[in-house]
């Protein structure tokens, strides 16, 4: 590639850039400039994408060095691998996808305690919980949730997680997962059945535990 065709790339980001904004979607013309070794470029995408890549990976892990440590991994991988892209699904996808195979080769080596699971939202002191009912009903129904998905097969409970806290679509999933769409669409299937089934059964045993603590 030559100085000029790096101009272009560069020139064709900016421009999207004051179209859509700081937030526009990298797209292939971001690839193909990291692919030649664009360091600037590759800085935007790292920025766009590790809050994102952070609290996906966050739910399966509270150790803040590992999460990192995937998080580098996957950039490394995605400087190396840029000049592959061919755009057959979105950038984010691609990424996304990369992220969870260092998860799950890292969940493979150390397996952490599904027990460790715990969301940022969920450290709020108690006086910031109170604030409302309204916001005490919103974390308790968080809870339930957090709880009902530790309860998930990890294919099941990964599904959701990209559906609904990621916003992937089924074929994105499925892209991310390596299998069939169809294979994506039954398990979101019966990890809603699961949940529609544990859930009720868990919020009465947390009932239960407040009243006890009260009496």
């Amino acid at each position: 590639m030559t100085l000029s065709d790096k101009r272009d790339d560069r020139n064709d980001i900016d421009r999207k850039r004051r179209r859509e904004g700081d937030d526009c979607e990298p797209d292939i013309a971001w690839m193909n400039a990291i692919g030649h070794g664009d360091c600037t470029v590759f800085e935007r995408l790292y920025l766009h994408y590790h809050g994102r890549m952070a609290r996906f990976l966050a739910n399966y892990t509270r150790d803040r060095h590992l999460v990192d440590e995937i998080i580098n991994e996957t950039m490394w991988v995605v400087w190396r691998s840029a000049k592959e892209f061919r755009g057959e699904s979105r950038v984010g996808t691609w990424i996304i996808s990369i992220a969870y195979r260092c998860l799950m080769k890292s969940l493979r080596d150390r397996p952490p305690p599904m027990a460790d699971v715990e969301r940022d939202d969920d450290k709020h002191s108690a006086a910031d919980v109170m604030q409302s009912t309204e916001e005490a009903e919103r974390r308790e129904l968080r809870d339930w949730l957090v709880h009902g998905l530790v309860l998930l097969p990890p294919e099941q409970r990964t599904t959701i997680e990209l559906a609904y806290f990621l916003g992937q679509s089924c074929e994105e999933i499925a892209t991310i997962m390596n299998c069939a769409v169809g294979t994506v669409k039954a398990r979101m299937f019966h990890a809603r059945l699961r949940l529609r089934n544990t859930l009720p059964a868990l919020a009465g045993g947390m009932l239960a535990q407040s009243q006890s603590a009260k009496g």
